[in-house]
């Protein structure tokens, strides 16, 4: 018997460690489904593009945390500022530039993830580890005042090679674990979909974003 639209998330939510969090990945779907999931009790949302996100976000329930996890324009930042709860895809300094300056905008703090570039596919962003070392010290220097560095994501290549899948996954976790050494307030290890979720957990992630899994095969 299919899975209720409930049931489906409970499964989820009930893989993650303590404290974990399930971004449910609503991009593409109606608000009305969003609705359905929120009648569930769940919470989190993530979008891919600015315009869907800023659509939906005045027809939904204002307790939703939107997680924006796509690829962010500077340009477009100031329509999310006030309102998004997380921005996984910190991939550049001037995008985390433009972030801290409509926060202050907006008399808001907001909460960040670095997005490292963990995959060899073209398509994928994110930062080096070079890239990475480098924005870290310029946060640790106080340069962002109005954005909190809560931690990582990563997207791994999509492939039906679970050990190389495993290995970026665990590339990723060493880079969190440093950062959390080094810096307070880290807690976040954005990692894995729907295809690859599980080893995600395996290697340490703490937040899952789930689509298809969720809500079925994108419309």
């Amino acid at each position: 018997m299919a899975q209720s639209l409930c049931e489906k998330l409970e499964h989820y939510r009930s893989a993650l460690p303590e404290g974990g969090i399930l971004v449910a990945v609503s991009k593409t779907r109606p608000p009305e489904e969003i609705a359905e999931a929120y009648g569930c009790g769940h919470r989190d949302f993530g979008e891919n593009k600015v315009q869907e996100l800023r659509d939906k976000y005045p027809v939904l329930p204002p307790d939703i945390r939107w997680h924006m996890i796509g690829h962010l324009q500077r340009n477009k930042v100031k329509y999310i500022a006030p309102f998004v709860w997380l921005i996984h895809s910190v991939d550049s300094e001037k995008l985390l530039r433009e972030i801290d300056r409509q926060a202050e905008r907006h008399g808001r703090v907001i909460p960040v993830l670095f997005q490292i570039k963990i995959a060899e596919e073209d398509t994928k962003y994110g930062l080096s580890e070079e890239e990475f070392e480098r924005l870290t010290d310029a946060y640790e220097r106080g340069e962002f005042p109005r954005v909190r560095l809560k931690g990582l994501m990563g997207m791994a290549t999509h492939t039906s090679d679970r050990e190389k899948v495993r290995a970026e996954f665990r590339y990723l976790k060493s880079l969190f674990d440093r950062l959390q050494k080094r810096l307070p307030g880290i807690e976040f290890l954005s990692a894995g979909m729907t295809h690859d979720y599980e080893i995600a957990l395996e290697e340490g992630a703490n937040i899952i974003r789930i689509g298809s899994g969720i809500f079925g095969p994108r419309i």
